[in-house]
Formats: C-alpha cells, structure tokens, sequence
C-alpha cells in the first residue's frame, strides 16, 4: 500500500532525519520526497510504500505523529487513494 506523508511546522535541525529513522525503524520505504521553507516554515510531502511495514497502519501513523511532536511539526499520514481522491479537482 502507498501513502503521502505530509510535514509542516517550524523550521529545525534534524526533522527529515528524525522522519526517516522513524520510517525505516517501521519498515516504511521512502520513495519520493520533497520540501521546501517557506518564510520559516518547513514543509514536506514524501509518497511512501508500506508493503513491507511492520505495524498496522494507524499505529505507524501514531508512531509518526509521535516523531513529528518530537521535532515541534504537525506530520499525517494518508493512504494514496485517498489522498488522490480528496486532490482531485
């Protein structure tokens, strides 16, 4: 299964750092990333494959809202259909 991951709050040393490790200590394969700051405000939106993860879904999306509370940002995690649903103009 696919999903968008999204991460926005205050600029800080280590936020992409601190996602990553929580994603590979899930066994969540990263495969698009980007980011940007905007006037101080970090964001980013990574699409990642969690067909190998190692948890259900909601606990990885509490495991990565948890990390994201450790950097001071607001990270959610949204299955892809779903996000491309909700996106769809």
């Amino acid at each position: 299964m696919k999903a968008v991951l999204t991460v926005v709050g205050s600029d800080s040393v280590g936020i992409l750092a601190e996602v990553a490790l929580t994603c590979a200590k899930l066994e969540i394969n990263i495969e698009e990333v980007t980011q940007s700051i905007l006037a101080g405000t970090f964001a980013m939106i990574m699409v990642v494959d969690l067909s190998s993860c190692t948890v259900e879904f909601e606990t990885a999306q509490k495991e990565l809202a948890e990390a994201g509370e450790r950097k001071g940002v607001e990270v959610k995690m949204t299955r892809r259909e779903l996000y491309d649903k909700m996106h769809r103009i």
